[in-house]
């Protein structure tokens, strides 16, 4: 059994300590917005925040988080609305397929916590998610959009 605490809410699951914590998320607690992709933590699809800070699901063990914050896709947004990425996201047309769509906005949230005013070097350098469609214009042109709302 893990006690995980996704999104404010307590799941008491009955996964073994070595679970990747994407499959806990999907499989055990339900959270489906939070995709497989690659599986080696390469993609990114998977990108969750441990304790305020992008990971990939896919790499990190049930074990390692116990005891922290798990934000998934679905926990981003509030009572009041979307968060500012996932609005920059709709207004500037990023998503194609969408696939890959809930992991980068999770990085890039971290990305604009961490750094609000990023230069196109620092979204480079932060954010390694793979688009298969190629949306990576229209996800810089959301960043910056996100980082001046």
């Amino acid at each position: 059994m893990a006690n995980l605490t996704i999104n404010g809410k307590v799941y008491n699951l009955d996964v073994e300590a070595d679970t990747p914590l994407l499959w806990a998320i999907r499989e055990n607690a339900g959270l489906t917005g939070t995709k497989y992709g690659c599986g080696i933590a390469q993609c990114g699809a998977c990108t969750v925040h441990l304790d305020g800070v992008a990971v990939r699901s896919c790499g990190i063990t049930v074990s390692e988080a116990v005891g922290k914050q798990i934000t998934t896709i679905e926990g981003l947004a509030s009572e009041s609305g979307l968060h500012k990425v996932q609005q920059a996201w709709l207004e500037n047309d990023v998503p194609q397929c969408g696939y890959c769509q809930s992991g980068m906005i999770m990085a890039v949230t971290a990305l604009l916590k961490d750094n609000p005013k990023p230069s196109d070097q620092d979204i480079n350098d932060a954010i390694t998610n793979i688009c298969r469609c190629g949306t990576f214009a229209q996800v810089r042109e959301a960043i910056h959009a996100a980082a001046n709302a």
